[in-house]
């Protein structure tokens, strides 16, 4: 593998708090040990012969991969996520021409082999209209910035417990998503079309892909669109990625070039000109404004 991927961000827990974490009474039945997230993680790969003692989740929310476990072989794509056993060689790595973007996390415990069960092979996580993709991704943000912010005891608790919660919006997916349904069958084509871009935000989508979903033609879609809001479909979601960015850049402590990843944007280039054209300032000016 090579040293490191634009914009990723990872946190490898010391061994002294893995230690105290596998005689807690509570972390003892799941915790993390590893986390992190790699965006278009080219030439990405990992084997390992001799088997670990931890599961490896990994979550492709963009781009393609594969692994491989017990003499079997699969391709993973965007929207879809598997878990590796533990005690068992296995190897991974990302499509050469089209790499994926992950959410990875290594995890053990009691409980580990139960939410683990069945996932060995790739499982969907498709945007519908009852989806709540970006919902997900916030409780592994959670997680992933109550650890940065230190290992105290509660710090810990707190990261397992909403690991518990990360994993059951997986294995019961049905009723993670209809835990919020609020009479979603009476969305019109504009909200829906929103809510896909949301659930979308890390990814590339084309004009096509919006209009498939909805099931319209792009030019009727289109003028749809463009008469309730007043902006063409992709400048809107365009205008949420900034609007995400902006969250990020005044909650997190995320580098400008994370931010443009996690906005699904790969240039940096692109992501402040068009930060700077729809907010006004740099994204740098815009996070010392709000320092200061």
């Amino acid at each position: 593998m090579k040293d490191g991927f634009n914009g990723e961000r990872l946190l490898v827990l010391p061994r002294m708090i893995v230690k105290a974490m596998e005689t807690d009474p509570l972390m003892s039945k799941l915790h993390i040990t590893d986390i992190g997230y790699f965006p278009k993680a080219m030439h990405h790969f990992r084997e390992r012969k001799e088997p670990i003692n931890q599961y490896v989740f990994i979550y492709c929310i963009d781009g393609k991969g594969w692994f491989k476990v017990s003499h079997h072989s699969y391709t993973v794509s965007g929207g879809q996520y598997f878990i590796l056993p533990a005690g068992i060689p296995h190897a991974y790595g990302a499509d050469k021409d089209c790499p994926w973007t992950i959410y990875w996390i290594h995890f053990k415990g009691e409980m580990a082999p139960y939410y683990a069960k069945d996932a060995v092979c790739p499982l969907d996580i498709r945007p519908n209209p009852h989806s709540r993709i970006e919902d997900r991704i916030s409780l592994f943000e959670e997680m992933f910035m109550t650890l940065r912010r230190g290992y105290s005891q509660e710090n810990l608790h707190y990261a397992s417990s909403l690991f518990h919660y990360f994993l059951g919006s997986l294995c019961y997916i049905r009723q993670f998503r209809e835990a919020c349904e609020t009479n979603s069958g009476c969305k019109n084509v504009v909200e829906e079309a929103v809510h896909y871009m949301e659930e979308n935000m890390e990814r590339h989508i084309t004009l096509q892909d919006i209009a498939d979903y909805i099931g319209y033609s792009v030019s009727h879609f289109s003028m749809l669109f463009k008469k309730s809001t007043g902006h063409s479909p992709l400048a809107y979601f365009n205008l949420l990625k900034i609007q995400h960015a902006c969250l990020l850049l005044d909650t997190t402590d995320m580098q400008i070039n994370q931010v443009c990843h996690k906005v699904g944007i790969a240039d940096l280039f692109y992501f402040s000109r068009l930060f700077s054209r729809i907010v006004g300032m740099s994204p740098t000016d815009y996070r010392k404004l709000k320092k200061g």
